[in-house]
């Protein structure tokens, strides 16, 4: 291969002419010597590092070490930023601004001369995001996640982030943990650099890029403050080299047989169901078609594997030393896809054929699974045509089927001012409604599905309660959450007819969700439900609101469903 004519950085580098001259005389005022523009590879480094995103603060190191394999293999690295979306700190939500960050990392891709790319990624949504926008140029590129933090500690015991907040505010607000207790479990539970180190969105969609093939082998599991981390980012710095001079792009990888790897790994960690909107849209920008139903059909019926909070006892550091992403995939066995592809140039099942498992309560056998059936569950009927979504394994099994009255808030500021109201009307079989949630309502579709219950309720010792919305929940959380809701409310979806007082029918096993009300009043309340008002005028959440499709399809923009490309622009001289 005569990479200096092939290369697509050579449209750049390669001219001899006045643009050429443009191009590397500028590269020189960095201090790189001039044989850098001699045919080598040129590897982009797309770095969401931001001290606003703690989760990714360590990424500048990250990259260093991607750096180091890059320049051994013969490549030449250029870091680049993009925007970081930091999950606890962004308001409303981070969701609003994925598709931001997928347009930023595409655009910055295409504009720039970038032979291949290392994606560095951490938080919640900047994994999907940096897939998205590099899945819309296809490229050769790989991910490295930033890792989980170390285990969190308090009292003699673990604590997982995210999941113990919820249970610990719950005691809170039930009357059986003081305040002081709460505030001190806040000084042990965040111990390290790195993302959550539950099974939350940060370490599913870690691990559903290591199931995808798009990360190395290993990856989703290592904590972030573990040198073989960076030991793993030298290693990909290499390895993009190669898979650029092999042409190994990401639509060889991100195939229809990596999603359902994807998918069936999801159930079996008891990811966060969070990923099925981030796997939807990742899809449909690579052109591969899944649907909604895709993920009851391929894993409804498959075992919990992992034993890790929401859905269990243990944490990702544990994971990562029972044998991690690598162990459950060899465990699913003929479950998975095994020749598919993945970013190494061997197939997974060459990945994994000798994954080793060393300890069976964190990883289990099929044969011995921490729960039967644990698949995330797509819900349909009257209250939800287009689809709903549930996590079996973090839900209580009694609640799984429930009839239960409505008790309706419009919108998540109705809530937060009634719900602590010792007059609410409303007992434990009741199921709570919120609405306004969902993509286009809130906007963005935030994490606030897993509503905390009401204080009374609380005080008698119940710890679940049915959940309904169009919003999402972080997948730290827990409990019979229905969410992802769809059509939305606020686009007349049949969530935003119900009313205090419906009767409302939740039925996993048989994947339903009925609102028991005759159609000749649901007939009326349609007529007589009006829109709300635009609540931007300008800028990104304006195009936002006007673009974003529902939950079924990913919340992704209507106009960046497929790909553009990596062709290379007209010049700006």
């Amino acid at each position: 291969m005569n990479e200096k004519s092939t290369l697509r950085s050579a449209e750049w580098w390669g001219k001899q002419d006045r643009d050429g001259f443009i191009h590397r005389s500028w590269m020189r005022a960095e201090g790189f010597a001039p044989d850098v523009f001699d045919g080598r590879p040129v590897i982009g480094i797309c770095n969401s590092w931001s001290e606003l995103t703690s989760c990714n603060v360590h990424l500048r190191r990250v990259a260093e070490s991607v750096k180091r394999g890059v320049w051994e293999a013969g490549g030449w690295p250029l870091e680049f930023p993009t925007i970081s979306l930091g999950e606890t700190y962004m308001r409303p939500t981070t969701m609003l601004f994925r598709n931001l960050m997928s347009m930023d990392v595409e655009e910055s891709m295409r504009a720039n001369p970038i032979d291949g790319v290392v994606l560095l990624s951490g938080c919640d949504k900047t994994t999907p995001a940096q897939l998205m926008g590099a899945a819309s140029v296809d490229l050769p590129a790989l991910m490295v996640t930033g890792g989980p933090m170390l285990n969190g500690k308090y009292r003699g015991g673990e604590i997982g982030s995210g999941t113990m907040v919820w249970q610990f505010s719950e005691e809170v607000r039930g009357g059986t943990k003081t305040w002081e207790d709460f505030f001190e479990a806040e000084a042990g539970q965040s111990r390290s650099n790195g993302h959550c180190m539950t099974m939350g969105t940060a370490s599913t969609m870690a691990s559903m890029a290591e199931a995808l093939g798009i990360a190395p082998t290993g990856n989703a599991a290592i904590p972030a403050v573990d040198s073989r981390r960076y030991a793993l980012a030298q290693l990909a710095g290499r390895r993009i080299v190669e898979m650029v001079r092999e042409d190994l792009r990401m639509s060889r990888i991100l195939t229809r047989e990596a999603f359902e790897n994807a998918i069936r790994v999801n159930a079996a960690i008891g990811g966060s169901t969070n990923a099925v909107v981030h796997l939807l849209a990742i899809a449909g920008r690579i052109g591969v078609p899944l649907e909604l139903d895709d993920f009851d059909r391929l894993a409804h019926d498959l075992p919990l594997l992992v034993d890790l909070q929401p859905s269990g006892r243990f944490l990702m550091e544990d994971f990562y030393y029972a044998g991690g992403v690598p162990a459950v995939v060899r465990e699913l066995g003929d479950l998975i896809h095994r020749d598919a592809l993945t970013v190494s140039g061997k197939t997974i099942g060459e990945e994994t054929a000798a994954a080793p498992c060393w300890n069976r309560e964190v990883i289990r056998t099929m044969a011995e699974p921490v729960k039967a059936n644990a698949g995330i569950a797509i819900l349909r009927g009257n209250l939800a045509p287009n689809g709903a979504v549930i996590k079996p394994s973090a839900a209580t099994p009694s609640l799984l089927t429930h009839r239960g009255r409505a008790v309706v808030f419009e919108d998540i500021e109705d809530y937060k001012a009634r719900i602590d109201d010792p007059d609410l009307d409303v007992d434990e079989t009741c199921v709570l409604v919120l609405k306004g949630a969902g993509p286009r309502g809130y906007p963005g579709m935030p994490e606030v599905g897993n509503l905390p219950l009401p204080p009374k309720i609380l005080a008698q010792g119940v710890t679940d309660m049915v959940r309904i919305s169009d919003a999402r929940m972080s997948g730290t959380a827990y409990g019979t959450v229905v969410l992802h809701t769809s059509p939305e409310a606020a686009v007349g979806g049949p969530l935003a007819l119900v009313e205090n007082g419906d009767l409302i029918e939740l039925d996993v096993p048989n994947r339903r969700l009925d609102l028991i009300v005759n159609e000749a009043e649901l007939h009326r309340r349609r007529a007589e439900w009006r829109p709300a008002p635009p609540a931007f005028e300008r800028g990104y959440a304006k195009l936002y609101t006007e673009h974003v499709l529902g939950a079924e399809r990913g919340a992704d923009f209507d106009f960046l469903v497929g790909s553009s490309g990596s062709r290379v622009a007209r010049e700006m001289h």
